[in-house]
């Protein structure tokens, strides 16, 4: 056919670079690949790159077209795919380096209809449940209705969203997705919380003969505010704390949800008590909600209990805490905390990039289509910084600390042990040898010049280099003649220093093979030496000496995101056994420093520490809850360790949840983790309040009492709010969404509710606090 098997810069191209799907499924790389068999080939089209980062104005317009270039070129692809491509035998999948960004910004705007919705829900369940409906006719239904009540907590709950992120853009803290998909969901849900409690305490409180309107608002707000302030500054105080995590993800949503939540609260301890009051004063004039100017008459109104709380009061309450349900209770959570304890190490670490992709995305099918066909893994890089030059690569016994195929190299040199590593491809995840500079310029400088070979040649009588299109009759070798069939000869410092330039700038070809500019002029970097004469007229090479360097290998073939991060843990393995070996018998100001790069690292890196970051955030979360929930009750240990333990319990059954659902551990999953502690301090801080503020009475009388008057408010207010609209968030388009936020939006909800509604009044009915006397006021 004609056709050479050397690409276009003149090297070789590896046949598992570019066929893929000859790999028996299920098997690793075989020994003797039968590529005839293949079902895929890869082809890449290179194009000019730009530092993104960079202020030079052919670096903003180089990148400009090449962004250009890569639209143009996925437009052309899908219209290609679409209209022209053979269907019958042939399917193409494909990607560019813009196009990750491009589908994640396309997935985030396509599921802001699904999130709209979900919190439409949740804005129409708030403002029609807070009222307390007596009679069924639509004059009663509109005096006792709290729709505008229930409007503005909604904007206060907004504005203080707003706010966050307002003063921290002024601080310049950068904010993510995260903040504005996440945030709201948290404020809505601590502040709907308190709404409720504030207006159903309101409600169900009755008014004393000699007491104003003014003053029952005011004495309503002193037994609640205390609760909400224990709840919301703890929360606070536990998210700003939570900013110490190393994670910036972590970091940038504790900051933000930390001063969201605080201004919430703020607002609605003043704002939101003066509307309550204003609404009040407009239901006891029988004045139509929304159309104040339109009144009804007394008749038309009849104030009753809510069902819920009907139902807590008399059904729910005296069925938990019965004498043979109450044991049977705490069999039941603590034998499932106990079996999520088991399963909770073993929850999986990482984000396939799958899931960060919507379902028709074109990049998607680019990622199974490599996951299925791919033949080999990245690239890995073993970076030599030698920037201080304490290695001199043109001395050989520094060589031999970096070659392989030489006479002298160490056995356990940078090529040596990488060579050593690729023997056991399942362990060490490397598939190949490294791509050694050190024993190709050796090769190459030992190539004696003859009719069909051109490598290392000076013009005649000088030491410029001669290029290998010049005839042999113009040109000598590099190296004296007793050099060449030596195989232990090396360079002198002076020769390697004219010669290193050369052998990185010529192109190889079939004149010379072992040219390295095509496979690493970007591996070896140079300094020129200094000196004293004029080169040029003395027609001899300018000199130079390695700096850095790197040699290319190849990662076996990954597939998940264990398999990346743990690539990545072997070759920092691998490298610190090879800078322990490069830096023996060196000083502390000589060592050199080699480690390993590849393009993957700088996303999987935070998985090498997620458990420790996780157990970080986590921790700093649980003991600022426990410190300020002791401080604000005064002093009182048994219910802070009570909040405490419920919390944990609740963190222990979420990460269970997150085993058996196929929730990993990573950035987005950890944010929600740091956000659950804050939203189960809702679940339990008020009922364990309410019942500690009446501890004089009988443990089960109390924890009755405390179920059914707080116990209700936390079934309307948080658990059912959030249940309508996190269930929207299942028909999300986003994988990441229906994975990440609807499944552990939903379990944060559920788990929160059992352990605060179930668990908790029981578990105080056996030990929570108790005193003598009679009920102390803690406003």
């Amino acid at each position: 056919m004609g056709m050479g098997c050397m690409s276009k810069w003149g090297g070789p191209v590896n046949p598992y670079y570019v066929l893929g799907g000859f790999i028996p499924e299920g098997e690793k790389f075989p020994q003797k690949p039968e590529y005839y068999k293949s079902q895929a080939i890869v082809m890449q089209i290179i194009i000019d790159n730009f530092d993104p980062k960079s202020e030079k104005e052919e670096d903003v317009k180089g990148l400009e077209r090449a962004m250009a270039w890569e639209e143009k070129f996925v437009e052309f692809m899908k219209n290609w795919i679409e209209n022209e491509m053979p269907k019958e035998y042939m399917d193409v999948a494909f990607t560019s380096e813009r196009s990750v960004e491009d589908e994640l910004d396309r997935e985030t705007y396509g599921d802001v209809a699904t999130i709209a919705v979900s919190y439409i829900i949740m804005f129409i369940y708030i403002t029609l449940s807070l009222g307390q409906y007596g009679k069924f006719s639509l004059a009663g239904f509109m005096i006792e209705s709290k729709i505008t009540l229930g409007l503005f907590g909604v904007m206060i709950v907004l504005l203080s969203v707003f706010a966050s992120i307002g003063i921290f853009a002024v601080l310049g803290v950068p904010a993510t997705l995260i903040i504005f998909e996440i945030i709201p969901f948290l404020v809505l849900a601590v502040g709907v919380d308190n709404i409720f409690i504030l207006v159903q305490t309101y409600q169900r409180d009755k008014k004393r003969p000699t007491e104003t309107d003014e003053e029952q608002v005011g004495r309503v707000v002193g037994q609640v505010a205390p609760s909400m302030l224990l709840s919301s500054v703890t929360e606070s105080t536990c998210f700003f704390l939570g900013a110490l995590s190393g994670m910036p993800a972590v970091r940038a949503f504790a900051l933000y949800a930390g001063m969201a939540l605080l201004i919430d609260f703020l607002m609605q301890v003043t704002c939101f008590v003066a509307l309550m009051s204003l609404d009040m004063q407009r239901q006891k004039n029988n004045k139509f909600d929304i159309l104040c100017c339109i009144q009804g008459s007394k008749k038309d109104t009849e104030p009753a209990e809510g069902v819920l709380y009907r139902v807590f009061e008399h059904l729910y309450a005296p069925l938990l805490l019965s004498k043979w349900v109450r044991p049977a209770i705490m069999l039941l959570f603590f034998g499932a905390a106990c079996s999520s304890i088991a399963v909770v190490p073993r929850i999986g670490i990482g984000l396939d990039q799958e899931l960060s992709m919507p379902e028709d995305s074109f990049v998607l099918k680019f990622f199974i289509y490599m996951k299925e066909y791919l033949s080999v893994g990245p690239p890995v890089y073993f970076v030599v910084n030698n920037t201080a030059g304490h290695l001199d690569l043109a001395d050989e016994s520094d060589q031999n600390l970096l070659c392989l195929g030489l006479s002298g190299c160490q056995e356990n040199s940078l090529a040596g042990q990488v060579n050593s590593w690729r023997s056991v491809p399942d362990e060490s995840f490397i598939a190949t040898a490294p791509m050694n500079w050190v024993d190709d310029y050796i090769s190459w400088i030992r190539s004696p010049q003859t009719k069909d070979l051109h490598c290392c040649r000076y013009y005649k009588n000088t030491t410029l280099f001669c290029p290998y299109e010049e005839p042999t009759e113009n040109c000598d070798n590099c190296m004296a003649s007793d050099f060449y069939g030596n195989d232990t000869a090396r360079p002198n410092l002076e020769e390697f220093s004219e010669t290193i330039n050369w052998f990185l700038k010529q192109n190889p070809g079939e004149f010379c093979s072992k040219a390295g500019h095509g496979a690493f002029a970007d591996a070896v970097k140079l300094n020129q030496l200094p000196s004293e004469t004029n080169t040029e007229r003395l027609n001899t090479s300018f000199k130079y000496a390695v700096a850095s360097s790197n040699m290319m290998a190849f990662h076996t073939i990954l597939r998940t995101s264990e398999d990346y991060y743990t690539a990545l843990r072997r070759a920092r393995e691998l490298t610190d056994s090879i800078t322990e070996t490069i830096n023996a018998n060196r000083t502390e100001d000589e060592k050199v420093n080699v480690f390993p790069y590849s393009i993957f690292y700088v996303f999987y890196e935070q998985y090498l520490t997620m458990w420790a970051d996780t157990l970080k955030s986590v921790g700093i979360s649980l003991a600022t809850i426990f410190v300020v929930t002791f401080l604000l009750m005064g002093m009182d240990l048994l219910s802070a360790s009570i909040i405490l333990l419920l919390i944990i319990l609740i963190l222990v059954n979420l990460g269970a949840l997150m085993y058996w659902w196929n929730i990993t551990l990573n950035a987005v999953s950890l944010v929600n983790l740091v956000m659950a502690v804050g939203i189960s301090v809702e679940f339990c801080s008020h009922i364990t309040r309410y019942f500690a503020t009446h501890s004089h009475l009988d443990r089960i009388e109390n924890a009755r009492n405390a179920v059914t008057k707080m116990g209700s408010s936390v079934l309307s207010g948080i658990t059912l709010t959030k249940f309508g609209g996190i269930l929207v968030l299942a028909f999300a388009k986003s994988k990441i969404f229906t994975v990440f936020y609807f499944r552990m939006y939903l379990g944060i909800v559920l788990i929160g509710a059992a352990h605060g509604l179930i668990f908790l009044p029981v578990l105080l009915s056996y030990v929570g606090p108790q005193r003598e006397g009679k009920p102390k006021e803690r406003a």
